[in-house]
């Protein structure tokens, strides 16, 4: 299979192409900076979604036989639906040179689970509630392809909650950061369970989400995370035995809330700082989607939560040995 990737400099999108790789298909990657992976760089070219000629060009010339759209711009600092046009306008782009070139016959759209705030859990494909502009921008997306039927080819909408895992984002690593330090502290009991999903675990699901069958995925959407809710806890417990550091403190409920209202006002002062009231109940937020759907898709996933906790804590640490040393 020859496959097109947008936004292959991303987390996602290493994995993806890496995964590709492996099974000996080709790739072609696609994003408006070069790729930073010596090894994938060979396999991507620079370029933006909102170009439309160059983008229909580039899709026109490999000729692939399906699309992994995971292009978007994706923090939260936005203020108006005009500043995520890559999420809207970019996917019209790409729905219009998907029709121009005859040999796609499956393109993957990925949008996001902040369609919904988070601890909301939708009844419907098109039940929407997002909290902030880019999940309204991933709206945008949603409605963009249903609109534009994906190109015309078969098609479906992938959601990934939250990925964790080897090269994750410095937004992510910053969690590692405070927990190496010892400056990380459970924010009240409880397990906290979240729908994540391991990076190599994602990876594989959109591959199985090409081979899938056309009438079990078309016009669908669904959500990616691994089958099992992660426990928060057990998470942070288990990279703080791997970096071999002492296992945080919990801080009752009461006293964090406290913390977090001190934070928010240091912040109304102009300053930033790792804990306030949006962390916390970030934190306190639990949501367990029903991954029957994507299961039935992909099957098994090839990591567990232990083995995709070690893989982490070792890249981290080869990464940021001053962190560790003694």
């Amino acid at each position: 299979m020859k496959v097109f990737v947008t936004g292959s400099s991303g987390l996602i999108g290493k994995w993806v192409l890496e995964r590709i790789l492996e099974m000996g298909w080709t790739v072609r990657g696609f994003d408006r900076r070069e790729n930073p992976y010596p090894h994938l760089a060979p396999h991507c070219e620079v370029g933006d979604i909102m170009d439309e000629p160059r983008l229909t060009a580039a899709l026109q010339a490999f000729e692939p036989d399906a699309v992994i759209h995971l292009a978007a711009r994706c923090d939260l600092d936005g203020r108006t639906l005009e500043d995520y046009d890559s999420n809207i306008g970019g996917v019209e782009n790409l729905c219009r040179a998907v029709k121009a070139t005859p040999s796609i016959k499956r393109a993957l759209y990925t949008s996001s689970q902040l369609v919904c705030k988070v601890g909301y859990i939708p009844t419907s494909y098109e039940d929407y509630c997002p909290h902030t502009v880019y999940g309204e921008s991933k709206v945008g997306t949603e409605r963009t392809v249903r609109k534009m039927d994906g190109g015309g080819c078969t098609w479906c909408l992938l959601r990934p909650t939250t990925v964790w895992g080897p090269y994750m984002n410095e937004h992510y690593q910053s969690l590692l950061r405070h927990l190496a330090r010892g400056n990380y502290f459970h924010s009240g009991g409880g397990a906290l369970h979240k729908s994540y999903a391991y990076a190599g675990n994602i990876a594989y699901q959109y591959i199985k989400f090409l081979e899938a069958p056309a009438e079990a995925i078309q016009g669908k959407a669904f959500y990616l995370a691994d089958y099992e809710p992660l426990s928060l806890r057990a998470y942070i417990d288990g990279l703080a035995a791997a970096f071999g550091v002492r296992q945080p403190v919990t801080v009752p409920l009461p006293l964090a809330k406290l913390l977090a209202l001190a934070g928010d006002a240091i912040e109304a002062c102009g300053r930033r700082t790792p804990y306030n009231s949006f962390r916390l109940r970030n934190i306190r937020t639990e949501y367990v989607f029903d991954m029957t759907p994507t299961e039935q898709i992909c099957g098994p996933l090839p990591f567990t939560f232990e083995e995709g906790v070690q893989a982490t804590a070792q890249w981290f640490m080869q990464e940021n040995p001053g962190l560790f040393k003694r």
